[in-house]
C-alpha cells in the first residue's frame, strides 16, 4: 500500500515526526505519512485520496506538499550524498570495476522526463522528445542503484547536456570544490574518480562518454564503449526502478511548483528502499532514446582536453589486459 515495508515506513515517521508536529497539523504523523505514501506509491490523485480518507482534496494536496517538502529538504543530506569518503569510493570503484573492467569509475549519470499535468504549462520548451510535457530529472546513481545526486532544474524541451551545465553538481566538480583523491595511474595520466555517461553529456576529465554512438571507433575504442555503457546501465536500471516503485513518476499529478520537490522526495524515499535492500517491484523503462552529441563549450576546452587524453589512455589500458588474457 505504502510501497516499502513497515521497519522502512517507521524510520520515515519518526524522521518526519518532529518536523510535522511543528506545522500543528490536526492528523496524526504516520496517518499523514501514510496517505502521502499511498500517493507516491500508486500515483493517486488528490481527488481519489479525498474520498479514500473523508477529507477536503485541498487538504491532501497540502499535506502532500508539506510531507514531500521535507522529504527532499530535511531528509535529503542524510541520505542523498556523494560519495567523498575513501571506504565508500573504494566500495564504489572496486563494484563498477567488477563489471566493466574499468578502473575508477564512481557512478553513472542520466537524465529522464516526468510527465507533467499539460495544463500547468505553455509553450514548447517544457515538451520532452517523447512528444509530453515535462520536467527533465537528472541522477547520478551507485553500483548498488542508490543515488548520490540528484537534480531537477530543467523543462522537458532541455538537453541532458545543459541541464548539467545548470546542475550544483556541475559546478562544484569544475570549480574543483568536491575532490575526490582516490587517484590511480594509467599509462602515465593520473586518474581521478569519474562518472559515466553517454554521448548527450559532453566528455570532460571527471565524466567519460563514449567515443561514438555507432560502433565506429577502433576496437580499443569500441571496446571500451561498451565497458562504458555497460557502467552507465545502473543509473538507466535505477531510474526505471524508481518510476516503478513511486507510480506517481509515470504521470505527475501535482502543480508545476511542488514538482521539483515531488520527484526528489521519490529519489530520497528510493534510496532509504534500496539501502533497506528493500524487494525492487517491477520496472518502468522509459522508451529508448536517441539524441545528439554534445558540444563542448569554450570554457571547458581544458576539461575536455585532459578528458579526451584520459579516456584514450583508459581505453587502450583496458584493450592490452583483456587482450592479453
Amino acid at each position: 500500500m505504502y510501497g516499502l515495508s513497515y521497519p522502512v515506513f517507521t524510520t520515515v515517521v519518526d524522521k518526519l515526526k518532529p518536523h510535522i508536529a511543528a506545522s500543528n497539523l490536526s492528523l496524526p504523523t504516520d496517518y499523514a505519512v501514510g496517505m502521502v505514501l499511498s500517493r507516491l506509491a500508486h500515483g493517486f490523485s488528490a481527488k481519489t485520496l479525498a474520498s479514500r480518507y473523508s477529507l477536503e482534496p485541498y487538504l491532501i494536496s497540502k499535506i502532500t506538499n508539506m510531507v514531500t517538502r521535507l522529504l527532499a529538504t530535511e531528509l535529503y543530506p542524510e541520505f542523498i550524498k556523494i560519495p567523498v569518503s575513501r571506504r565508500r569510493l573504494i566500495e564504489s570503484t572496486q563494484a563498477f570495476e567488477e563489471l566493466t573492467s574499468l578502473p575508477n569509475m564512481c557512478g553513472a549519470i542520466d537524465g529522464s522526463p516526468i510527465k507533467v499535468k499539460r495544463g500547468d504549462i505553455g509553450g514548447d520548451m517544457y515538451e520532452c522528445r517523447y512528444g509530453y510535457s515535462s520536467v527533465l530529472l537528472q541522477v547520478v546513481a551507485d553500483h548498488k542503484k542508490v543515488f548520490w545526486d540528484v537534480c531537477v532544474k530543467a523543462p522537458g524541451g532541455s538537453d541532458d547536456a545543459s541541464h548539467l551545465r545548470g546542475s550544483l553538481l556541475y559546478n562544484r566538480l569544475v570549480s574543483g570544490d568536491v575532490v575526490w583523491d582516490k587517484v590511480i595511474n594509467v599509462r602515465g595520466h593520473h586518474v581521478r574518480p569519474y562518472i559515466v555517461g553517454d554521448w548527450c553529456y559532453p566528455l570532460l576529465s571527471f565524466l567519460m562518454t563514449p567515443f561514438s554512438p555507432d560502433g565506429s571507433g577502433t576496437p580499443a575504442q569500441n571496446l571500451f564503449d561498451g565497458m562504458l555503457m555497460k557502467g552507465r546501465s545502473v543509473v538507466v536500471d535505477a531510474i526505471a526502478l524508481l518510476k516503478g516503485r513511486w507510480k506517481i513518476l509515470q504521470d505527475l499529478n501535482v502543480g508545476l511548483t511542488h514538482a521539483p520537490q515531488t520527484i526528489v522526495a521519490c529519489c530520497v524515499l528510493h534510496n532509504l528502499c534500496q539501502i533497506a535492500r528493500e524487494p525492487e517491484p517491477e520496472t518502468w523503462k522509459d522508451p529508448d532514446e536517441g539524441g545528439v552529441p554534445a558540444r563542448g563549450l569554450e570554457n571547458e576546452k581544458s576539461f575536455h582536453y585532459f578528458g579526451d587524453s584520459l579516456r584514450q589512455a583508459l581505453a587502450d589500458d583496458l584493450h592490452q589486459r583483456l587482450s592479453s588474457r
